[in-house]
């Protein structure tokens, strides 16, 4: 879902948003601060948050990042700068220890001699729920219509009566959306702390350029093969699970090296 989010906006406003997962650290605090410290009861705190960060992201796009947007160098820098500000005001505000979640689903479930919990599986359809409704809006209505036009062209598709600058904000603040939902999904499954966007920007980032910058379906099957090749690398080495970043990034390099277009090197698909 964070490589679909980073791809679409990359897609149709040609931005390499460095700031996509501080959208999900910032989730995670949200929910955090709205279920353990206000008190409030998740059916409640979990919504709310997802709107005040598609709002905040929204409200940073519009301020900071559409008036130099098209400077590529300006953006990365902003949006990087964006990303560590958010990571010192969590800091600061919540400290650096690790924190939890409450889980939406509690309890477990036994499969094949393995122990998945409910929020796993939770997890699971939930994602899958989201990237359906992804294909269903860019593939079944007239908004995904706009946001493939202007992917494709955006003066063209200015001269037929699509907005551009409009569309880059709705599709942000779809982008934003994403990253937010991951974070409601995931964050609860493991441990929460200021630092927390930085490897999956990193996965994301190695992901979007393996499937192809701009590809929707790249992105997602990039963001698969990453995943497993992790997974495996820990599973048969787990002495050295700390180097999961770095079968990434070296995924990354070798695929700028040898193919810097990646797997469906386009920057949006016309075809489903």
């Amino acid at each position: 879902m964070l490589a679909l989010g980073f791809s679409l906006i990359f897609g149709v406003a040609r931005i390499l948003n460095l700031a996509h997962t501080a959208f999900y650290m910032l989730t995670a605090f949200t929910i955090y601060y709205l279920t353990q410290i206000l008190m409030l009861d998740l059916p409640f705190a979990y919504p709310l948050a997802l709107v005040f960060i598609v709002v905040l992201g929204v409200g940073v796009y519009q301020l900071l990042i559409a008036p130099v947007r098209g400077q590529s160098a300006t953006v990365m820098i902003v949006s990087l700068v964006l990303a560590i500000v958010a990571q010192e005001i969590v800091l600061i505000t919540f400290g650096g220890q690790f924190r939890s979640l409450p889980k939406l689903v509690p309890g477990t479930i036994y499969l094949a001699g393995m122990m998945i919990t409910y929020q796993h599986l939770f997890t699971l359809g939930a994602v899958l729920s989201a990237l359906a409704a992804v294909w269903l809006l860019l593939f079944k209505s007239n908004l995904g219509i706009a946001i493939r036009a202007v992917a494709l062209d955006r003066e063209v598709a200015n001269l037929m009566g699509m907005p551009e600058s409009r569309i880059a904000t709705l599709t942000m603040a779809i982008s934003v959306a994403l990253a937010a939902v991951a974070a409601a999904m995931v964050a609860p499954l493991g441990v929460i702390e200021p630092l927390m966007w930085l490897h999956p920007l990193v996965v994301v980032m190695a992901a979007v350029i393996l499937g192809g910058l701009g590809s929707i379906k790249g992105s997602i099957v990039g963001a698969f093969i990453l995943a497993f090749v992790e997974v495996t690398l820990v599973f048969l080495f787990p002495m050295v699970g700390f180097l999961r970043g770095a079968v990434s990034m070296a995924v990354m390099l070798t695929v700028l090296l040898f193919k810097p277009e990646g797997l469906f090197g386009v920057f949006m698909e016309g075809e489903r």
